[in-house]
């Protein structure tokens, strides 16, 4: 059995043991999307007033969008062959870089709490029970969870494979029955019928939804060979999370559509997809629990403590979801929109950094080096995140608050869309004075003899 358990959390994947195709992406993230929560999400457009026409429009060009940006994140693992978040470092600080690893642990516990609370009230609703099933539906579909990620990296992609392959059979039977049956009055099918804020606040909900993958997404690419290309593992990251992420959004539309009344998680039972990205979120959510405690007090990796952090984070998902009120999904809901908002920035710094200042150059050695060439905070991404952030509070649209630019629009929300480039032109903005020649050589000396089958820059 321990054999089977991945022996590296947070630390460098040597190119040695690089292994995995690059088309194993797809499924990775055509079953991330393959769940109840991203049904749900298409269902805004039509509760607001839009028809199906333009409301499936707005998902399939809002999904395009979000996943341009999720995408680019994959091609950091292959170069890094380091987790997502730990990346962090050279643009906001060995300890600056705590900022996102802490809205991130509570997005991970918190997503994966609302999944338990999403499928115990599933199970009721298709079991006909009143009440005694939630705490034993939520303890094992949460240990079920946690024992994949528990397992690893491979399992994780093994378990992807399967449930994408299943999915893709049961998506495909239930769609064609619903082309079939559907009647559908003819203003959802009339192109002069567009109605602004539901288009609106349906794009950009798809958007937001499909970037917030943003925080994993080199996570299950960095033990794929380094010599996988930027084009090869952008487009079957691409690939797998917009056709998952349309697919499940439309099919929350149709059902929305047929009948607006209609609960969708009593009608469509894709709880193995919600198994598998609680596992992704227990992943994630142990790494970056190391990470925070590497930055408090640096030690070595080790499978022990990669085991140790997950229990942490699913004891603290159970307890959370146990406890919580009957309102929790309508309100978690509301907080995850805030998160959302805190990672726009961080992705925008993270990519223009490894993209168009850095170029991908970092030295691995320094990134765990706690006094090293990255330095404690770096000023620069810091202020590029906060200014960031501080923009998009007047386009702000959630149940906690709105703000003025997104009153006036009716609810939409376009904070994503001013964040994204705020952030990332000053982000640039700033390093203009950095010399990255001298910053260079010092990678080059920092990572001799790091990797003997690492290619020289």
């Amino acid at each position: 059995m321990l054999n089977l358990l991945e022996k590296r959390s947070i630390d460098y994947v040597p190119i040695a043991e690089r292994h995995g195709k690059v088309w194993h992406l797809w499924p990775i993230w055509f079953s991330g999307d393959a769940h109840l929560a991203t049904i749900a999400v298409g269902v805004l457009g039509i509760g607001l007033g839009g028809n199906l026409l333009w409301t499936a429009i707005a998902v399939i060009t809002g999904c395009a969008l979000g996943t341009f940006f999720m995408a680019f994140h994959s091609t950091q693992g292959p170069q890094l062959g380091l987790p997502q978040l730990i990346q962090s470092r050279p643009q906001f600080g060995y300890m600056g870089a705590l900022l996102v690893w802490v809205v991130a642990m509570i997005a991970y516990i918190g997503y994966n709490a609302f999944n338990e609370v999403l499928v115990a009230q599933t199970v009721r609703q298709l079991s006909g029970a009143q009440h005694g099933i939630d705490a034993p539906v939520i303890i094992v579909f949460t240990l079920l969870a946690a024992a994949i990620a528990a397992v690893g990296y491979d399992w994780i992609h093994r378990t992807q494979r399967w449930i994408a392959y299943a999915m893709i059979a049961v998506l495909l039977l239930y769609s064609i029955a619903v082309g079939v049956v559907m009647r559908l009055p003819a203003h959802h099918w009339d192109l002069h019928d567009f109605r602004t804020i539901p288009f609106l606040v349906q794009f950009f909900a798809a958007a937001a939804y499909q970037l917030s993958w943003s925080i994993y997404v080199s996570d299950y690419s960095r033990y794929l060979p380094r010599e996988v290309s930027v084009s090869e593992s952008f487009w079957w990251t691409y690939l797998g999370a917009f056709v998952g992420g349309v697919w499940m959004m439309l099919l929350g539309t149709v059902a929305a559509a047929l009948n607006p009344q209609a609960e969708v998680a009593a009608a469509v039972t894709a709880l193995l997809g919600l198994v598998t990205i609680s596992s992704l979120n227990f992943y994630g959510a142990s790494l970056t629990l190391l990470s925070v405690a590497d930055s408090l007090r640096p030690g070595s990796a080790s499978t022990a403590k990669r085991l140790i952090s997950l229990g942490m984070a699913t004891a603290a998902s159970i307890a959370i979801a146990l406890l919580a009120s009957k309102d929790f999904v309508n309100r978690f809901g509301d907080l995850l929109a805030v998160l959302l908002y805190l990672f726009t920035p961080w992705t925008a710094i993270n990519l223009i950094d490894f993209y168009v200042v850095r170029k991908g150059h970092y030295s691995i050695r320094e990134i765990f080096n706690p006094h090293g060439m990255y330095g404690r905070w770096n000023w620069r991404g810091l202020l590029s995140y906060g200014v960031g952030f501080v923009v998009m509070i007047p386009f702000f649209s959630t149940g906690l608050y709105r703000g003025a630019v997104a009153s006036a629009l009716g609810g939409a929300d376009l904070a994503m869309l001013v964040g994204l480039p705020v952030a990332a032109l000053l982000y640039w903005a700033l390093c203009r004075n950095l010399d990255l020649q001298s910053e260079l050589r010092q990678v080059r000396l920092a990572d001799a003899g790091l990797d003997p089958h690492m290619p020289a820059i």
